[in-house]
Formats: structure tokens, C-alpha cells, sequence
């Protein structure tokens, strides 16, 4: 008689789905946001590097030395806020080249890897 009553209780089925779906669900809501923190991060260093390189060749006198390409960089990278050694300025046959290479931490190390490289290359040719 027992055995029947406790194959029929329904008292924490509830607990027990959320047991089996709930790890799964914070996983998927911690990647995506994390995968989101990533591209934001992208967009910001190629939009840092792109704005250095031409302000490298419109405005000699904001942008006129390396060092100073560098701190517009950062300045213009969305909310990124990485060092200058972020940025090199180079002068390769395009023109002023400014590349970014961005050691991205992850938040959690639940998908395998803790870092990741994002790098980020623009090239405007010289002014005339």
C-alpha cells in the first residue's frame, strides 16, 4: 500500500525538472550574454583602430606621432577602455596601418578556454 502511494505522490516534480533544466539554462543565458560581451568588445577595438587610422591622415595635428594614435585609439574604442600597447601604428605600402590585438578575458571558464586573442586592423592611405 505504500509502495502505490509513493509512486503516485507528485510533491517536488517541480524541484526536479528545474534539477535537470536548470544547469542547462544558466549555461545558455551566460553564453549568450557572454558571446554578446564579445562582439561588443570586437566592435569596439575595430572601431578604435578604424578612427585612429584616419584621424592619422585628415587631422595631422591631433593624430601626428604614434603615441598620439594610440591614445585617440583607446579614446574611440566604445566603452572598451583597453591600454595603448593595445594599438600599433605601422606604415606599410597602404598607407598608416593601425592594428590592435586585445586579450579578452572570459567570465566563466565553463566553455573550454579562459582567454582569447580579438584583434582588430584598419589601413587609410596617406594624405597627399
Amino acid at each position: 500500500m505504500k509502495r502505490a502511494r509513493f509512486l503516485r505522490a507528485e510533491e517536488g516534480t517541480s524541484a526536479i525538472e528545474f534539477a535537470i533544466v536548470g544547469p542547462v539554462f544558466l549555461m545558455l543565458l551566460i553564453g549568450i550574454t557572454e558571446g554578446g560581451v564579445l562582439l561588443w568588445t570586437q566592435l569596439g577595438l575595430q572601431h578604435g583602430a578604424e578612427m585612429a587610422a584616419r584621424c592619422s591622415t585628415v587631422n595631422k595635428t591631433i593624430c601626428g606621432t604614434p603615441s598620439a594614435i594610440q591614445e585617440y585609439a583607446v579614446q574611440r574604442s566604445l566603452g572598451v577602455n583597453p591600454p595603448a600597447s593595445t594599438f600599433s601604428v605601422e606604415s606599410p605600402a597602404c598607407g598608416i596601418q593601425v592594428s590592435a590585438n586585445y586579450n579578452y578575458q572570459f567570465v566563466s571558464t565553463n566553455f573550454g578556454t579562459a582567454s582569447m586573442v580579438l584583434t582588430a586592423q584598419s589601413c587609410v592611405p596617406q594624405r597627399l
